[in-house]
């Protein structure tokens, strides 16, 4: 469902400045953006693969005729939200401005859709030659973003035009080519999602159906806003977000553990799991017959978030309440007590009679305020919930 952030194809062509990539890659993901770096073999002379890869935690793919069954150059460019070509060298220029597409880096950009951000660096004769700026001209043309390189001391130690531009000018670039949303940078986000499982032995336990969408969905839109996000998922089948660090439990108090862990460095606390009430009293080992299973005996788990929220030093705490009523109402007063009870900032109701919203990418009901405001949400997208429950966390942060 969602498997993975905002994609940057960083190409590094042969330049002496390909180094200074290695800073642009990390700033990047300061961002929250997710990159993919594929060099020339050119460039391979000045930064290895084996550095790209450590930084960008990543495979780096450099040949074209590599794993041809997943067709690299076209998967590549239909991920890509933007390509960002640092450095760009008066070689690669000239080949995009004609069309050549001789090696991964070039199919690729032939194939794109996306923005794409062209970073020159090259001596000052080589920028100011007619043909590379008639090639400048002809990118630009076509829609491309290059930026102009700076001025200042040069690699043969003359002084001029043609120098790696500086971070921020690339990165003002980047942001502006991709409109992005960053307001969550710097931000920690930590959400709980699916369903909690209490053994009974090796092969029963106590369960619900929360499919974990949900949670996913709040992971996935708080990466894309630039946060730094740890997702607690119970027992969900849906694939790790890259970029999210995950953390997969299976019982109530696993899940309390890994919460209490990261909840004092967090921001935002979400609890969009659906955590069992009760546990087993005790736990057979071996697989209980049917004449012996008679009775079980329960206790009541340790309401979590109720616990965090005692411990809260500013963070913005969201529950959720899951409601079987005769009537919204009614669903809406039990998840305002909840709230209250529960020391809540927000909390959101939907009504899952006859299995609803279980499983659905789809969701309704009403966010509630501890300050008595209500928010109806008519049938939307988890994601466009989940992107609504964040606007107000951020906005009660200040």
């Amino acid at each position: 469902m969602y498997v993975g952030g905002r994609e940057i194809v960083l190409g590094v062509a042969g330049g002496i400045s390909a180094y200074k990539s290695c800073e642009l890659l990390r700033r990047l993901q300061e961002l929250g953006l997710l990159i993919t770096v594929v060099p020339t073999r050119a460039s391979l002379n000045f930064v290895g693969s084996a550095t790209w890869e450590a930084l960008s935690g990543r495979e780096v793919p450099v040949d074209l005729w590599n794993q041809i069954h997943q067709v690299p150059h076209i998967s590549l460019a239909k991920r890509a939200d933007a390509i960002v070509i640092a450095p760009a060298t008066a070689d690669l220029i000239a080949k995009v401005a004609a069309g050549i597409a001789d090696d991964l880096l070039t199919n690729i950009l032939l194939a794109n859709s996306s923005p794409v951000i062209f970073v020159p660096a090259m001596h000052s004769e080589m920028w100011l030659n007619p043909a590379t700026q008639v090639n400048i001209e002809t990118l630009r043309s076509r829609g491309y973003v290059v930026i102009e390189p700076g001025v200042g001391k040069l690699t043969s130690g003359d002084l001029g035009i043609g120098r790696y531009p500086e971070i921020e000018v690339i990165l003002k670039a980047v942001t502006g080519s991709l409109d992005l949303t960053s307001d969550l940078l710097g931000r920690k986000v930590l959400i709980s999602a699916g369903g909690t499982r209490e053994a009974i032995d090796p092969v029963r336990y106590i369960g619900n159906y929360s499919s974990g969408k949900q949670g996913y969905a709040l992971a996935y839109a708080a990466a894309m806003r630039g946060a730094q996000v740890t997702l607690v998922a119970a027992n969900s089948s849906l694939p790790d977000i890259e970029g999210v660090k995950t953390i997969h439990v299976r019982s109530a108090t696993e899940m309390s553990w890994a919460l209490e862990e990261n909840f004092i460095d967090s921001d935002i606390l979400i609890m969009a799991a659906a955590v069992a009430d009760f546990r087993p009293l005790t736990t057979s080992s071996r697989k209980i017959s049917k004449e012996d299973m008679t009775v079980i005996e329960l206790l009541p788990n340790t309401d979590i978030v109720k616990n965090l929220a005692r411990r809260k030093n500013g963070q913005v705490i969201i529950g959720f309440a899951a409601q079987t009523e005769s009537s919204m109402e009614r669903s809406l007063q039990i998840a305002a007590e909840k709230m209250r009870e529960k020391g809540l900032d927000f909390i959101y109701c939907n009504d899952v009679s006859g299995g609803a919203i279980f499983g659905s990418d789809s969701t309704s009901g009403a966010i509630l305020t501890n300050t008595g405001e209500r928010i109806a949400i008519s049938s939307t997208q988890k994601v466009t919930l989940a992107n609504n429950l964040l606007d107000l966390a951020l906005d009660k942060l200040g």
